[in-house]
Order: structure tokens, then C-alpha cells, then sequence
């Protein structure tokens, strides 16, 4: 479904972009977002975008960065940008002088186990706690645990199916006997308390018919965390972080876990060696080596017979 942004008519190259984006299957929010970042450009320009120079897109970039304009949003407009010259324009030249901003890379926050296991029994209820626990124990984003269905639980396989994942990707995930367990008390519960629809949500929102949101259970996530007593800034992906820095600690190979998480390039899987605390420790030094070595020299030999 095409979004509609504003109730003001369309203009052709608006129309032109929409076309273009319904025709790659784009989803209705990466549309919402393109059509507002290039409205916001239209808006510095005072006038249509098709008419944009090179000197234009420069200046627009040094607006947003004279104006605070965090990497994130930079960057997203970036994208629009690039598919309106590139795609509904074709004007590539255009696209080549836009320029991304580089964002600090950030260790991601993990909890210990421990941490964990007081974080599913601090949730708000058993709903949250077994969609908490699908977040880690399957290493699910918060929009994916968020858009389950019941029939996406294959417990004769054990595995979750992911329908259209990041990147519109299906995937299967780890379905554990304990995760099993967890979902089986919820099922239980759901079906008594009469909010579970044959086919429908496995964790519906307020309204049975729709799935519950990443708000929810964002909230619900930090809710736990300081019921918990949990002072690291803790988020639903956390817990995915989390999920992956623990295999990793127990040995898993990070092709598995890049496999597990959905994860296209292993370089996005590695950054989870820098936060595995027992794998960096299980390192031995060279120095330790060295000094092993040089002790090894300066020890006597056997007495001369």
C-alpha cells in the first residue's frame, strides 16, 4: 500500500517517486520516510527538486550539518536522495555528491546471564516475559519477535520461522526446549484469557487483530530492567546483543551465529569479539608468552656430572 503523506495534491514528480518505489516492493515506511526527506529538500530549495544543481546538494548538506542535524537523519536522507536522482531522476551525477556522515562506533551494552535470567522475571506479565525471551533466546530484532504468528512456531523442527526479515529476508531461528516452554505457558495463558486468534498474533497488541508494537515492548523492556535493578541502558535489542555475545563466549563458530542473527556480512557478526568478555580473556597474551620463555632461558641446567 502506498503511504500517504500530506492530504495536499500530489505533484507529478512526487507521483513519479511513489510509482517508482511501489514498483521495487519498497515498504510503506521506507516510502513515508523517502518522500519526507525529499520534501524536506524541496523545502530548502524553494522549488522542485528535478531542478536541483550540484552546488544545491552541497549546500543542503552543509545546512544540515550547521543545524545539528544528527548522523542518523543525514544519512537516511541520503538514501532518499540517492533513489529520487538516481532512480525517478536519473541523474546520477547528482547522487555522487551526496555525502554520508560517519557515525562513532559504539560497543553495543550486553548483559551477563545473570542479568538476564533477573530481567525475563522482572517482565510485566507472561506475555512480555515470553516475548523478552524469544528477543534472547532466539536472537530475534524487536520487530520480529513483534510480528510472530503462532503458526511461525515449528516445535517439530524446533525452529521460528522469520517471515520477510531485515532486508525483506525469510529466515529460520533456534527454537530452544526451555524457549519452547516459555511460549507453550503463554499459549496456555493467551488461550484462557481469550486473546489468541487461530492463525493470528503471537503477541497481539490492545487490540487482538494487530500485533503488538515495538513501543510496548520497548517499555516493557525497561520497565523490567529497573524493576530488576539493571543500571546498563537496556533496550529489546539488547537482549539480541546479548543473545550473540553469549554463543560466541560458549564457543559457537560466528558463521553460525551470523547465520542466526540474519546477518548478510560477517564483519556485522565480528563486532560481537570485541564484547565477549570470556573470549578476550581466554586469549593469551604474547607478553605472557614471552616472559614463559625468557624464564624458561634463564633457569639453570641440570648440574654438570
Amino acid at each position: 500500500m502506498t503511504p500517504q503523506p500530506t492530504d495536499r495534491p500530489f505533484t507529478p514528480l512526487r507521483q513519479r517517486m511513489l510509482d517508482d518505489m511501489a514498483m521495487r516492493a519498497m515498504r510503506a515506511r521506507t516510502q513515508h520516510d523517502y518522500v519526507r526527506h525529499v520534501r524536506a529538500f524541496a523545502a530548502f530549495l524553494g522549488r522542485s527538486p528535478d531542478t536541483a544543481t550540484a552546488e544545491d546538494v552541497r549546500r543542503f548538506q552543509l545546512h544540515q550539518r550547521e543545524h545539528g542535524v544528527g548522523e542518523g537523519s543525514i544519512n537516511g536522507s541520503v538514501s532518499a536522495l540517492r533513489f529520487l536522482f538516481e532512480v525517478t531522476l536519473e541523474r546520477p551525477d547528482l547522487s555522487r555528491r551526496l555525502v554520508l556522515a560517519r557515525r562513532p562506533k559504539k560497543l553495543p551494552d550486553v548483559l551477563s546471564v545473570d542479568e538476564v535470567a533477573k530481567l525475563l522475571e522482572a517482565a510485566p506479565g507472561i506475555k512480555y516475559r515470553a516475548a523478552l525471551g524469544v528477543a534472547y533466546g532466539a536472537g530475534l530484532r524487536v520487530s520480529e519477535v513483534a510480528h510472530l504468528k503462532a503458526d511461525d512456531i515449528d516445535s517439530k523442527r524446533m525452529l521460528i520461522r522469520i517471515e520477510e526479515g531485515k532486508g525483506r529476508k525469510d529466515r529460520n531461528a533456534m527454537l530452544s526446549p526451555q524457549l519452547l516452554e516459555l511460549l507453550r505457558l503463554w499459549w496456555r495463558e493467551g488461550k484462557r484469557r481469550s486473546v489468541l486468534l487461530p492463525h493470528g498474533w503471537l503477541f497481539p497488541g490492545r487490540s487482538y487483530t494487530d500485533p503488538i508494537s515495538t513501543r510496548q515492548l520497548h517499555r516493557a523492556v525497561c520497565e523490567a530492567a529497573e524493576a530488576a535493578g539493571i543500571r546498563k541502558r537496556v533496550s529489546p535489542h539488547t537482549l539480541r546483543h546479548s543473545f550473540a555475545t553469549h554463543l560466541l563466549e560458549q564457543d559457537v563458530d560466528i558463521r553460525v551465529i551470523q547465520v542466526l542473527l540474519g546477518h548478510s556480512k560477517l564483519e556485522t557478526t565480528a563486532l560481537y569479539t570485541k564484547v565477549a568478555t570470556r573470549t578476550i580473556r581466554a586469549v593469551t597474551s604474547p607478553l605472557d608468552r614471552l616472559m614463559a620463555l625468557m624464564e624458561g632461558q634463564e633457569r639453570p641446567g641440570p648440574p654438570a656430572g
